[in-house]
């Protein structure tokens, strides 16, 4: 099966089903995860278990689980109280086809089910939902370090890309490349060299977004060579790795230089 439809088929497996109750959070929760995406994470996920000389089918339930998260951290960015977004990948975002009452606990229960599904790996189970747990708590702090820092409440004194990109951005691909190694049955010093291909992954990936918006912190030309910093060290970091990391490398190459 192509790794893409294993992921597809995996958060089938696991979201509600059609028809179950309570209707409108169930209906709800399937809007939020099936509204598109390109599953970077999971794939993530899939491919570090084979980076590590694991097989991809054992971080099937880790890879939905880290995009169950993402997701319920896109339902509540998109709030009022937050982004105030009304489309996401073409579409009303939850809260505005639902309600903000009902994306709330779509939030909730996403979050809740990111780990109901992460503890169902074959292995390791324990350090999987752990490495989960963390990320989770890292994007909720890189998103209030960003509010303080929009609001002029911040009183810090580090830059605050440091501490946002790498919470905010960073941490869910180095939960999924984690977790996926960890399911892989990875040895110690593997997992950390898919975690440092992650991080770096990860802010390269949000400086990227820098420039394709253009509303980041540093100027396009710094964005740039931040972009290609990250990325030589995410490739380089999969030196001595005793599985297939082709699509690792590929993944690095084609985020550096997406224009979406």
């Amino acid at each position: 099966m192509d790794l893409f439809d294993l992921v597809e088929s995996t958060l089938q497996e696991c979201l509600p089903k059609d028809g179950e109750r309570p209707l409108a959070l169930c209906e709800a929760m399937r809007y939020a995860v099936e509204s598109g995406g390109k599953r970077i994470r999971p794939l993530l996920c899939l491919h570090s278990a084979i980076a590590v000389g694991g097989n991809a089918d054992d971080a099937k339930y880790p890879a939905a689980a880290i995009e169950i998260l993402h997701n319920y951290t896109l339902v509540h960015d998109d709030l009022p109280a937050m982004d105030n977004d009304v489309e996401r990948r073409g579409r009303p975002t939850v809260w505005k086809k639902f309600g903000e009452a009902n994306a709330i606990l779509v939030g909730d229960a996403l979050l809740s089910l990111a780990f109901r599904v992460a503890v169902k790996a074959p292995r390791n189970a324990a350090a999987i939902v752990e490495t989960l747990g963390n990320a989770g708590v890292g994007v909720v702090a890189g998103q209030a370090e960003e509010l303080a820092w929009n609001g002029g409440t911040h009183d810090g004194t580090e830059a605050p890309d440091d501490f946002i990109y790498s919470h905010k951005t960073a941490d869910l691909f180095v939960a999924a490349a984690k977790m996926g190694a960890l399911a892989g049955g990875g040895c110690e010093a593997d997992v950390e060299k898919i975690g440092k291909y992650a991080l770096n992954l990860g802010l390269a990936f949000q400086y990227e977004d820098d420039l394709i918006d253009g509303d980041g912190l540093f100027s396009g030309e710094e964005a740039s060579r931040r972009v290609a910093v990250h990325t030589e060290a995410a490739l380089a970091a999969l030196a001595g790795l005793p599985g297939d990391v082709a699509f690792l490398k590929s993944l690095a190459s084609r985020l550096a230089v997406r224009t979406i």
